[in-house]
């Protein structure tokens, strides 16, 4: 993703209250400014209700610690004084972004303006265990950040597993057995020197996709169909739900009727067992449910359906079936005002899109699909890293990490 590829995404701040202290002050004010909502100080105190001494007081902390720095000047309506446009400064340090499938990962380095600075990607086997990709993660970044003048302040790293956020850890993941407990967020803050998010990938494509957008009335619902299969929810308020403990979107593993095919989690039936794009090449190879698929195999399975090859197109037609009935019950459950559909079988062809849209407006009742749209994303594959970019912003920006800058050197330090 560059910085061209998107529009400015939306970046949420803290609540206000009748007394507010100075980190969640320049913590909003920062968010207002690196979101596009408010580009002077006139627009800061218009957006957040607050006084021209309050808001005053906030830029110049962030302008003293330079979080933000003036960028020119905004001519105003008649004879009135120009208003000094401010903006985060760049300088401030980067936002680094891992967006990770089974076989490889895209690498980003932004600055706090949303704009792309370096970019790579790296391969691995997610199966091959978290040491040596990790690893391989670290040392790339160390390599993007090299030549770069600034140190990164925030790493967000998306995983196709349940991801416990709070521990930094993935719990028991089908598809990558050997991460199961380990300490991922440990490991790479040691590695790369800054604060990292462990997110689920899906989770953070659903992000992006619903802050490139203006603010919806309802939830979004991503769902990603791929080497494996599950969903990120966003609510109405632009935030991620990520259920009691982290497990929310987890539809890869939902019993759909009439499967019985075994799952690689154990289960029977499984929706990731029947319709993900490793299901589809074992039907088409005639192999063994849970036989494991390789990269070279879910390239092939690619470049087969895009070909339009029949026994393959037929397969997919089965799996999208499977994948629609169960988007239709999240549809009655959650009652989205948008459902996308991405991953590497919807980039491959329309043919997964088309049949999911005809099952879920045949088996949805009205209410629940009146306004609702139905699509592939808007940022295509850039989806996941524009949803770790604003996780990482957020962060870097937020009333703790603003509390570190202006009063927390020693921490800073450590961590640095």
């Amino acid at each position: 993703m560059t910085s061209n590829d998107i529009r400015p995404l939306r970046l949420t701040a803290p609540a206000l209250s009748a007394r507010i202290d100075a980190d969640v002050l320049a913590s909003t004010l920062a968010m207002l400014i690196g979101g596009g909502q408010a580009t002077c100080k006139a627009d800061l105190v218009r957006v957040t209700g607050l006084s021209r001494t309050t808001v005053d007081t906030g830029v110049q902390l962030l302008l003293e610690h330079e979080v933000i720095r003036h960028a020119g000047l905004r001519r105003t309506a008649g004879r009135g004084r120009s208003a000094e446009i401010l903006e985060l400064d760049p300088g401030c340090g980067y936002v680094l972004v891992a967006d990770c499938g089974a076989h490889s990962a895209g690498l980003r380095v932004f600055d706090l303006r949303q704009r792309e600075v370096a970019s790579g990607t790296v391969d691995f086997e997610l199966s091959d265990g978290p040491d040596s990709v990790l690893d391989a993660i670290a040392t790339r970044f160390g390599a993007l950040l090299a030549p770069l003048p600034h140190r990164a302040l925030v790493a967000v790293l998306g995983l196709p597993g349940p991801v416990d956020n709070r521990s930094g850890t993935v719990v028991r993941p089908p598809l990558m057995p050997m991460w199961d407990g380990f300490p991922v967020t440990n490991t790479l803050t040691a590695a790369l020197g800054c604060r990292v998010i462990l997110e689920n990938d899906v989770n953070l494509r659903a992000l992006g996709e619903a802050r490139a957008e203006p603010a919806s009335a309802g939830p979004l619902l991503y769902v990603k169909v791929g080497t494996g299969i599950g969903a990120g929810i966003v609510t109405g308020g632009g935030e991620l739900l990520h259920g009691a403990d982290g497990s929310a979107g987890d539809i890869g593993h939902v019993k759909v009727a009439g499967a019985d095919a075994v799952c690689v989690c154990g289960n029977r039936g499984c929706l990731e067992a029947v319709a993900s794009a490793s299901a589809i090449w074992r039907a088409v190879r005639g192999l063994p449910a849970a036989t494991p698929v390789a990269a070279a195999d879910i390239a092939h399975l690619r470049d087969l359906v895009t070909a339009g090859d029949s026994a393959t197109l037929a397969e997919l037609r089965a799996a999208a079936e499977w994948v629609g009935e169960v988007v239709a019950n999240l549809v009655h459950v959650l009652n989205p005002s948008r459902v996308v559909l991405g991953g590497m079988l919807a980039a491959a062809s329309d043919v997964l899109l088309a049949i999911v849209r005809s099952v879920v407006y045949q088996r949805a009742l009205p209410l629940a699909t009146r306004e609702l749209t139905l699509g592939a994303p808007t940022l295509g594959s850039s989806s996941g890293i524009a949803g770790g970019l604003i996780a990482g912003i957020e962060s870097a920006l937020s009333p703790e990490a603003m509390g570190l800058r202006f009063h927390g050197t020693q921490e800073m330090e450590r961590i640095a």
